[in-house]
């Protein structure tokens, strides 16, 4: 057990200094742009895609903040994908008459696609802009948020970025497990060379804000191509790098905030609907969850096995392996607007992690996965 949690311990130190390698490689959108700059004419038009499906409670702040919106020439397309609440509503009331809105009404779901693949297809073949803005209705921009993005898409010289929100939380299962987004990819995912490598195994994205050229979106076969995708985001930044584009990932932290799930049922619901297929494959869940409890959960039990036991060097091989863990949890929190105080309780967040894709597979063979009224399968 000694050499098991002696390998777990070094394992988790190394990539707490990763991510911290990472946390200085990270993408960022430039500071500030003005409309001398960016260019206003650099690209003629950016279309602006936001699928809505029951977000009434949602939706309203983010057609707001993307209004606000300055320093872009831009179209802002919202398709209401059957929505059975007062989604529809709340966005034409918060658009009012503002030129710049269209309202899509979506078509009937056909066999093979899933929801928001299909609502976003629809949204890209509506659109007229050279370059496609997808944000999700929980996301709330700055005003200098699209620009920005824009700009990082310019500068990097990409054919696809994902800025990832800052990710708000408020309820103890929020503040558990969404931190883990971020610390997921900055721990384990090699960011300079995932962008520069062809290999779409090398990727990370997040559907919440993703830019994209239209002509390398249509080339790559746009949401299309990832129709039946419950991870949709990663999907289609793999389909650009199959294709020979340049897709990434990137810290939007300082552009954009999303709180993707509001509490324990809907948290536990929406990663339900989605861990089993997070890591390609069964086999490749099962995989990751066993490799994430040696290097995280294993170090914290030997400490406290080795206190039992009064086996102190046992104790203290766990306690630098729970150290190092917490340390890269922080590394994560400091680059990415999270808050340092939840990251001891990382053991904690990786069972619950480690639960939740048990979970997800479970309803998976069961044929019982579901989200918002459709089932997955």
């Amino acid at each position: 057990m000694s050499r098991l949690v002696a390998a777990a311990s070094a394992g988790s130190a190394l990539l707490a200094a990763h991510a911290a390698v990472n946390a200085r490689l990270l993408r960022s959108p430039p500071a500030a742009v003005s409309s001398g700059g960016l260019r206003a004419d650099a690209h003629s038009l950016v279309s602006v895609l936001l699928p809505v499906r029951d977000e009434a409670q949602r939706v309203g702040p983010c057609v707001r903040a993307l209004l606000a919106s300055r320093d872009v020439h831009y179209e802002l397309l919202i398709l209401d994908d059957g929505s059975t609440d007062s989604t529809a509503e709340v966005v034409r009331r918060t658009a009012g008459s503002d030129l710049r809105v269209r309202v899509l009404q979506g078509t009937p779901l056909p066999p093979g696609w899933l929801g928001k693949p299909h609502a976003c297809q629809q949204l890209a073949d509506d659109a007229a802009g050279d370059v496609l803005v997808f944000v999700d209705a929980d996301v709330v921009l700055r005003p200098d948020g699209l620009s920005r993005s824009l700009a990082l898409l310019d500068d990097a010289g990409l054919d696809l970025v994902s800025p990832y929100p800052r990710q708000l939380v408020a309820t103890a299962a929020e503040r558990l497990v969404q931190p883990l987004l971020q610390w997921s990819w900055l721990t384990f995912l090699p960011l300079r060379l995932a962008e520069r490598s062809p290999s779409p195994a090398l990727c990370a994205a997040n559907g919440q804000l993703l830019a994209c050229r239209a002509e390398a979106y249509r080339a790559a076969g746009g949401h299309t191509g990832v129709r039946a995708e419950v991870v949709e985001d990663v999907a289609l930044a793999r389909r650009f790098k199959a294709q020979g584009y340049r897709a990434t990932v990137a810290d939007g932290t300082d552009i954009a905030t999303c709180r993707m799930y509001w509490g324990w049922p809907e948290l536990r619901d929406g990663y339900t609907k989605s861990l089993w297929a997070a890591f390609g494959s069964t086999p490749g869940a099962v995989g990751a969850t066993a490799l994430l409890a040696w290097l995280y959960l294993l170090p914290p039990a030997a400490a406290v096995t080795g206190v039992v036991r009064r086996r102190s060097a046992l104790t203290r091989m766990g306690v630098a392996g729970y150290v190092a863990g917490v340390a890269g949890r922080m590394v994560t929190a400091a680059r990415t607007g999270g808050r340092l105080t939840d990251a001891p309780a990382h053991p904690a967040s990786v069972a619950a992690m480690a639960w939740l894709t048990a979970r997800s597979l479970r309803h998976h063979r069961a044929g019982t996965t579901t989200w918002k009224g459709r089932v997955i399968t």
